[in-house]
C-alpha cells in the first residue's frame, strides 16, 4: 500500500513539476499489458507456457492424490498395523508429501521452471517492446514515458533529467563528471 502511494505521489510530484517548471515537456504512457496481447508471438508463447504449468499443475495433483489415498488407507488400516508398519506407514506418506513439495518448488518456486521458461520463452518480446517504446520516444521527442499496465512504471526518461549525481553531491558523496 505504502509503495502505491508513494509511487503514485512521485508520479504526481513529477507532473506537476514538469507543469510549472517546463511547460514543454513531452509526458506520454503505454499499457504493456494491451501492446503485448496484440503480438501474435507473445499470445502463442504465453499460451504454451500455461498448457505446460497446467500440466505440471496435473503432476503435482497426482501426487496430492497418492498423499490422501496414502492417508486414508491408512486411517482405514491403521488398528491392525503393528508399532513397526505404522511408522512405516507414516514414513511413506511423509516421503510422498516431501517428493510434492519438492516438485511444486521444482515447478513454481523463485528459481523453477516455470519462471525459467517464462524468461526464455517471453522475455525477448517484451526486451523489444522496451526497444520500440525508446525509439518511439526518442524520435516523438518524449521526456517521461510510463507502462500504466500495474502502477506506474517509468520505461523512459531523457537523460537530462537524471538527478542522480545532484542527489549524491547533496549527500556530500563525490561522483565523476562521466557516471551517470
Amino acid at each position: 500500500m505504502f509503495n502505491r502511494i508513494l509511487k503514485s505521489s512521485v508520479f504526481l510530484l513529477l507532473v506537476f513539476t514538469s507543469a510549472i517548471t517546463a511547460q514543454d515537456q513531452k509526458i506520454g504512457f503505454f499499457d504493456s499489458g494491451y501492446v503485448l496481447n496484440r503480438i501474435p508471438e507473445y499470445t502463442g508463447l504465453e499460451q504454451q507456457l500455461a498448457l505446460t504449468a497446467n500440466q505440471w499443475r496435473s503432476e503435482i495433483q497426482e501426487l496430492e492424490d497418492e498423499i490422501i489415498e496414502l492417508e486414508k488407507d491408512y486411517e482405514a488400516k491403521e488398528i491392525l498395523y503393528t508399532e513397526e508398519i505404522r511408522d512405516q506407514k507414516l514414513l511413506e506418506i511423509e516421503q510422498k508429501k516431501d517428493e510434492k513439495d519438492a516438485l511444486l518448488d521444482r515447478r513454481f518456486g523463485p528459481n523453477g521452471d516455470y519462471f525459467k521458461q517464462q524468461e526464455l520463452l517471453l522475455e525477448p518480446i517484451q526486451r523489444q517492446v522496451i526497444q520500440a517504446v525508446q525509439t518511439v520516444a526518442q524520435r516523438n521527442g518524449y521526456d517521461f514515458v510510463f507502462d500504466t499496465a500495474n502502477d506506474f512504471k517509468l520505461v523512459y526518461a531523457r537523460n537530462e533529467w537524471n538527478l542522480n549525481n545532484e542527489i549524491l553531491i547533496e549527500l556530500g558523496i563525490e561522483v565523476d563528471d562521466e557516471s551517470n
